[in-house]
């Protein structure tokens, strides 16, 4: 009997009573509720860790953890702003880094 791979959840945080969840992303989200978020079958004689690499790959892929990271607390828009401009002020020092080449 081949295994079967069930879908990948992460359980949310617990929202603590407060209202709007549906504002952060979470649409419909009571206290602690699951989503499932990416499923993967299994093809014939396929092994697990084969199966498990393709379910990485894909969580990868679509940002599911980084977007669960994300919303594991409240950010204000000016740490957004500041974390955006961060990034692209990084990304901008390495495309100048490579130019010169």
């Amino acid at each position: 009997m081949t295994p079967r791979i069930v879908p990948f959840r992460v359980r949310l945080p617990d929202l603590k009573g407060r209202r709007g969840a549906e504002r952060r992303g979470w649409p419909g989200c009571q206290r602690g509720c699951d989503i499932a978020l990416t499923e993967i079958r299994l093809k014939r004689g396929e092994s697990v860790e084969k199966a498990l690499r393709r379910l990485k790959k894909r969580v990868d892929r679509e940002g599911t953890l980084k977007e669960v990271r994300n919303h594991r607390h409240f950010e204000k828009p000016s740490e957004r702003r500041r974390r955006k401009m961060k990034v692209a002020r990084f990304s901008a020092m390495l495309a100048a880094r490579h130019s010169d080449d």
